[in-house]
């Protein structure tokens, strides 16, 4: 449900009515809606959303950086690695160009993403407030996760699997976006 919603940039009542009309699978607009208020945040998940930690394509090659930083003018900060990113787009805590060597050496430990695997198109986080308890919570409807519980060498602890619309989606807690 929460893949029809992300992807489709819709309202939560119009998301409910798009999915419907394409049988993405959503029940009814009670299971999402449950009497007019929308639910996941803190009922019923077992875990508490808390912000997007980040969001952005993962990229192949050099076609991506030219839209994002040359069409577009966002400036990013570079690491050494090519790793591009800032904070300073307001509507999520980061944005980054993410190589999918990285996503694959965070996801398998390996620097490619294994054939048998869809790769990502892009990637989203949500810090929350216990990772293990929204791992396992996930995991217990049915979610397959490609990494669990997992500290990052910034500090970040991640969870992270695909989504059925080929978003590399993590939940997180990234103490860097918290102080």
């Amino acid at each position: 449900m929460i893949s029809v919603l992300l992807s489709c940039s819709l309202s939560v009542e119009n998301a409910i009515l798009a999915a419907k009309k394409w049988d993405c699978g959503v029940p009814s607009a009670r299971a999402v809606l449950g009497d007019g208020e929308a639910q996941g945040m803190e009922k019923g998940a077992g875990f508490k959303i808390l912000f997007i930690a980040g969001f952005g394509p993962i990229v192949r090659d050099a076609a991506s950086r030219e839209l994002y930083v040359g069409k577009l003018g966002i400036g990013f900060r570079e690491e050494k690695d090519g790793y591009l990113h800032t904070e300073a787009l307001a509507g999520a805590k980061a944005f980054a160009l993410w190589p999918l060597a990285h996503a694959a050496q965070s996801c398998f430990g390996s620097e490619t993403w294994p054939e048998a695997i869809p790769a990502p198109q892009a990637w989203l986080e949500f810090d929350v407030d216990d990772v293990g308890a929204a791992t396992a919570a996930l995991e217990a409807q049915g979610v397959r996760m490609l990494v669990r519980n997992r500290t990052e060498p910034w500090g970040q602890k991640v969870s992270r699997f695909l989504a059925p619309e080929g978003l590399l989606v993590g939940v997180t807690h990234t103490p860097a976006l918290r102080e």
